[in-house]
């Protein structure tokens, strides 16, 4: 994988991960519920009892949460170069909704081991995260696709 490539997948993370998250916070302003992940991940960070400031446990909230948004893209073109699915609606949908599974076990994961006990609505979380997920997904197909058009425009255009 060259440097242009992790590049590319870099800035579809950034910009797919800041997409599910506002999306994750228009939800969580709609329900009025706790439904932030990067939020969430900050709480479960501060449940291990390791000794840091509330500041660094949210910093490192985001940079989990964008972590495994990067992960998440890795994972999805290495699905589409490998041609293991095409890059369609209906493999977008289905890459999100696996997507959307894998996010809900996580979480049942941390909650578990975190013993996180928060006053929130767990199956709501759940539920509104499946569909950011969807979403997520949605967004990498999209921005991939434009990404592949400006290559094509950008490769048959300039002379070096």
């Amino acid at each position: 994988m060259d440097i242009y490539v992790i590049i590319e997948l870099l800035l579809i993370s950034i910009g797919a991960t800041s997409a599910m998250t506002w999306f994750s916070y228009a939800m969580s302003g709609s329900f009025r519920e706790l439904y932030k992940e990067p939020v969430l991940l900050s709480f479960a960070l501060e449940r291990t009892h390791v000794s840091h400031s509330q500041r660094f446990e949210e910093t490192w909230g985001w940079l989990m949460h964008y972590v495994i948004g990067f992960l998440f893209v890795m994972g999805y073109h290495i699905i589409w170069v490998e041609n293991i699915l095409p890059l369609t609606l209906l493999s977008t949908l289905i890459l999100g909704v696996t997507s959307g599974a894998i996010g809900i076990f996580s979480w049942i994961f941390i909650f578990k081991i975190t013993r996180y006990r928060a006053p929130i609505d767990f199956n709501g979380c759940y539920i509104q995260l499946f569909f950011a997920h969807i979403f997520f997904a949605l967004v990498v197909a999209s921005f991939n696709s434009i990404s592949e058009i400006l290559s094509i425009v950008v490769n048959n255009h300039i002379i070096f």
